[in-house]
């Protein structure tokens, strides 16, 4: 006999009034697969939460790691450059002594009867001049940084004159600028002077400033003349 609609809504109302009975058909029509899904589904959504808490956890070590990572880094950068700093140092004290000891070698184009003044010559000459209130105790301490002074007679000429050299393994635009800095403090006390740089190589920006301000250059112990 044909179920009806008048049936089938009977039997809603029953299933509404009698709960236990709501499970029974759900047993009765719906596959053991559909019935367990509601239970799989719980426990893939725990598994899921589980994992993403543990790839979140795994996130923030790897980030922690990254961290250090890029401090040691940033502190391995930090001693290269400093020991690169240091190297560049060495090797600028020991050109500097070759040229304070080589100086007829170096100069010797540019000057004839090469001396390099000692300290205490040099100290001799700006003290005096320092007395005179020539020199400020400034300018006079200035005068002192050079790296050498060196006195002979211009082959040209045979003028006296002073060579207030700079030297650098690698000389920059600031080696320039000492050097044009103290010849002319230099020259207060009444000595001629010229400002000299030298190093194994010069900057670009060095070398225009050397033909702008008239400084010789001797490079890689090759002396070459001021430029227009």
């Amino acid at each position: 006999m044909p179920f009806t609609v008048e049936e089938f809504h009977d039997l809603v109302r029953l299933l509404e009034q009698r709960p236990e009975w709501r499970a029974e058909l759900r047993r009765l029509v719906l596959t053991d697969e559909l019935l367990a899904l509601p239970e799989q589904l719980a426990s893939f959504r725990a598994q899921t939460e589980q994992r993403f808490e543990e790839l979140v956890e795994a996130q923030g070590r790897a980030d922690e790691r990254l961290a250090e990572l890029a401090a040691e880094m940033a502190e391995l950068t930090r001693k290269v450059a400093t020991l690169v700093d240091q190297s560049a140092d060495l090797r600028g004290k020991d050109l500097e002594a070759q040229y304070r000891v080589k100086a007829h070698a170096y100069f010797g184009r540019l000057l004839r009867r090469i001396h390099v003044l000692s300290p205490d010559e040099l100290a001799g000459l700006v003290d005096s001049a320092v007395e005179a209130g020539i020199l400020s105790d400034d300018q006079a301490h200035e005068i002192f940084l050079a790296d050498a002074v060196v006195r002979g007679r211009r082959r040209e000429d045979g003028a006296e004159v002073h060579l207030v050299v700079e030297v650098s393994w690698g000389v920059g635009p600031d080696d320039v600028e000492r050097a044009v800095k103290r010849a002319e403090l230099l020259a207060k006390t009444g000595l001629s002077t010229l400002p000299v740089v030298a190093g194994k190589t010069v900057t670009t920006e060095a070398a225009r400033l050397a033909r702008t301000w008239k400084v010789w250059q001797v490079t890689d112990g090759q002396v070459g003349p001021p430029q227009p």
